[in-house]
């Protein structure tokens, strides 16, 4: 049975250590002056160099020349992760005292420290605190913060880091040839950013890529990752740049899928080069689109269904690019309470949508006008509404007098649900609830009598918003924006070309926002019940 190449290629002094040369040039000027301390404690990432340096560190301070399989009687290994209990603590404990065999120094080498228990640590505190001279402890953790703060003080802390990229595409070519491994540099670089700055993950991979073939290409080297091909995903985030129809985003996709690449790993490539893209001079998509697209992605690789997030994530991301209904960039949202106190209106005969935006009202002059803000033109609700509110002089109070107590209560149906006060809906939800907004931008509305339809296009936009929180959701922002109490209903509706059915006549249907939404999303893949 061959050897591994990561054990294979271990360092074996520590002039042969890479990417740790801060670490590395401390040691070896304190054994020169023979300062040993009574406890090291190495921490860092994964596959940097922690257990070599310990062994190395070990056979140095006895004196003793190190090889893979070297094993001396006095430099004992503790796996901690399988040695944590109280028991096998004490037992060392007991041991530590017993004099070194043949060399100077018994040295214990405890890895994974972190998985010792809080009754273990205190047994071992004591020890750490007043050792035996002939008693050396190196501990090694990937996980530092979970070790006791009196166990990192009686210690001296070396913090490992990350090897460099470079370092390690250097490290692997010098393998590579020594191997006699035909491997281009762009695969060598793959297997390095792959490998996250770890040499023993690195090593293990390109051991693993040597199997493909006897020249070991980038194409290869991608399959075997699972990495998407640079080319698809630019089209991607081209189609998340330019807004373009959900078919296109779930084509390319099920593309991806098809070549057997996991949602997660797509998921982290995606974001990783929108991250890259934000540092240079033409970012990807723009800070406004990127931003949230990278927060929502690092939640794919933990969803229990990664494949379905994904696309609801990059589909939700287009609408970045297209403006909401209610956008001015001239007006403030202004709720109804605080227009009725800021022109002092008595019993109003009719209510403004709370999300509706207009300008910030000025309070009432001496003669009675209300007055507002030229740069920004009321709505004609809300002309109506100052109309039909405005006292007149005579009815204004000049003195305090004494009045009847007024409850006034919620109204109700003051303003209709219909194609006029629907978009002051949309833009309600949005700002609490900006995931739902976005599958309900893709309904269209059929305003009744006693509620609305919302029709989709998509079973599983229907089937999202069908949920019974969801719809409660949507009731309630009805209620607080036009006072009305309406039932929420959503229906699948196709016809021939796959499209929503809309009823004759409705004015919604034909606005051009609504319009907008089918040019992106319109003519894609159907999925039926």
């Amino acid at each position: 049975m061959g050897q591994a190449l990561y054990r294979k290629y271990r360092s074996k002094s520590l002039q042969e250590i890479i990417g740790q040369e801060h670490i590395t040039d401390t040691l070896t000027k304190a054994l020169v002056q023979g300062r040993i301390s009574h406890a090291y404690l190495f921490s860092g990432p994964r596959g940097v160099g922690k257990t070599s340096i310990a062994r190395i560190l070990a056979h140095e301070i006895n004196g003793i020349p190190y090889t893979d399989d070297s094993m001396h009687l006095d430099i004992i290994e503790i796996d901690a992760a399988s040695n944590r209990r109280i028991d096998e603590i004490r037992e060392l404990r007991d041991k530590v005292y017993i004099a070194p065999t043949s060399g100077k120094y018994k040295v214990y080498i405890i890895d994974e420290v972190h998985m010792l228990t809080r009754e273990a640590f205190n047994a071992l505190l004591k020890t750490l605190e007043e050792p035996p001279a002939h008693a050396v402890f190196i501990l090694a953790t990937t996980e530092a913060h979970k070790l006791p703060d009196t166990i990192i003080s009686r210690t001296q802390h070396y913090t490992f880091k990350p090897v460099d990229q470079q370092k390690v595409i250097d490290h692997l070519r010098v393998i590579a040839v020594a191997e006699n491994i035909t491997i281009d540099d762009e695969a060598l670089q793959l297997l390095a950013a792959h490998g996250e700055g770890s040499f023993r993950d690195s090593i293990s991979l390109l051991d693993q890529a040597r199997s493909i073939d006897t020249a070991v290409t980038a194409a290869q080297v991608r399959l075997l990752l699972g990495i998407a091909p640079q080319d698809a995903l630019q089209a991607l985030i081209d189609h998340l740049r330019h807004a373009n129809s959900a078919a296109a985003i779930l084509s390319a996709l099920t593309d991806l899928y098809a070549q057997g690449l996991q949602a997660a790993a797509i998921a982290s490539q995606i974001a990783y080069l929108l991250r890259s893209s934000l540092t240079g001079a033409k970012p990807l998509l723009p800070s406004r689109q990127a931003l949230p697209l990278m927060k929502q992605l690092i939640e794919v690789p933990a969803s229990h269904n990664p494949e379905r997030l994904l696309e609801i994530v990059l589909l939700e991301s287009t609408l970045y690019n297209e403006p909401t209904p209610t956008e001015s960039s001239t007006t403030l949202s202004v709720p109804v309470s605080k227009i009725q106190q800021d022109t002092k209106l008595s019993q109003p005969s009719a209510v403004v949508p709370a999300a509706t935006k207009i300008a910030s009202p000025k309070p009432i002059s001496n003669s009675g006008d209300i007055q507002l803000e030229k740069s920004a033109a009321p709505s004609p609700v809300i002309k109506a509404a100052v109309k039909e509110q405005k006292p007149e002089k005579h009815q204004l109070i000049q003195k305090p007098v004494a009045v009847e107590p007024v409850t006034t209560k919620t109204p109700k149906n003051v303003v209709a649900l219909d194609a006029t006060s629907w978009p002051a809906v949309l833009n309600a939800i949005k700002q609490e609830y900006n995931t739902l907004y976005g599958v309900l931008r893709m309904a269209t509305p059929i305003f009744k009598d006693d509620g609305v339809e919302l029709q989709f296009k998509f079973a599983f936009h229907q089937k999202r918003l069908s949920e019974v929180k969801n719809k409660q959701i949507i009731a309630e922002y009805i209620r607080r924006t036009t006072g009305s109490d309406v039932q929420v209903e959503c229906t699948f509706i196709k016809n021939q070309s796959g499209a929503a059915v809309a009823q004759p006549g409705d004015k919604f249907a034909k606005a051009p926002a609504l319009e907008t939404i089918s040019n992106i999303f319109g003519g894609g893949e159907v999925l039926d019940k």
